[in-house]
């Protein structure tokens, strides 16, 4: 009895040492691409779960308002520099049954913020005024591996949006609700 309770004690100390061996990655770098964009990003490990995100990408939006001369839909797409602390909630949890966390490969809670600058944009209306733009958005998310160097992520949350609009002439500035809704591919190097 005394050596199948030193052997459970054993077997479960090696096992929380497992658990605590598996961490973020110390750099991964990459590209994405999505439905509306492109994107490039860098992590960096803060603690063993906890990544920094940066990211500098152009993201596009289409949309439709009254009637252009082709009566076609409009597009827009203007630069983004995004600051993103990633909280890699189950890396554990994925290790133990092993799976992957290679790459952070796992679900993670982040707080996405995002800033919009009016340096230039691409667009197919031509009375479009950019405006400086903030978002804080809380999100959840996956991202997953695809062999060994692409990967795939998607992200849903819900947050805050300002928009800087007295600098084109409003009388003040601008805020709203935001949504992140993303499904991105890309290739890790």
């Amino acid at each position: 009895m005394k050596k199948l309770f030193l052997i459970l004690l054993l077997s479960s100390f090696i096992f929380n040492l497992k658990a605590q061996d598996t961490s973020v990655e110390n750099s991964t770098f990459g590209i994405q691409t999505g439905f509306l964009g492109f994107w490039v990003h860098n992590e960096i490990k803060l603690s063993n779960t906890i990544a920094l995100r940066t990211e500098l990408g152009l993201e596009g939006q289409i949309y439709k308002i009254g009637r252009n001369e082709n009566n076609t839909a409009n597009y827009i797409l203007a630069p983004v520099l995004t600051l993103e602390p990633r909280w890699y909630y189950n890396l554990n949890k994925r290790a133990n049954k092993s799976k992957n966390t290679e790459g952070n490969s796992g679900n993670f809670l982040s707080l996405k913020t995002s800033y919009y600058p009016d340096w230039f944009m691409i667009s197919n209306d031509e009375g479009l005024l950019l405006t400086n733009q903030i978002f804080a958005i809380p999100t959840w998310g996956i991202r997953r591996n695809l062999g060994k160097h692409f990967m795939y992520e998607t992200g849903i949350g819900l947050g805050y949006a300002y928009y800087f609009t007295k600098k084109n002439g409003y009388e003040e500035n601008e805020s709203g609700a935001a949504i992140n809704l993303h499904l991105r591919i890309g290739y890790r190097f």
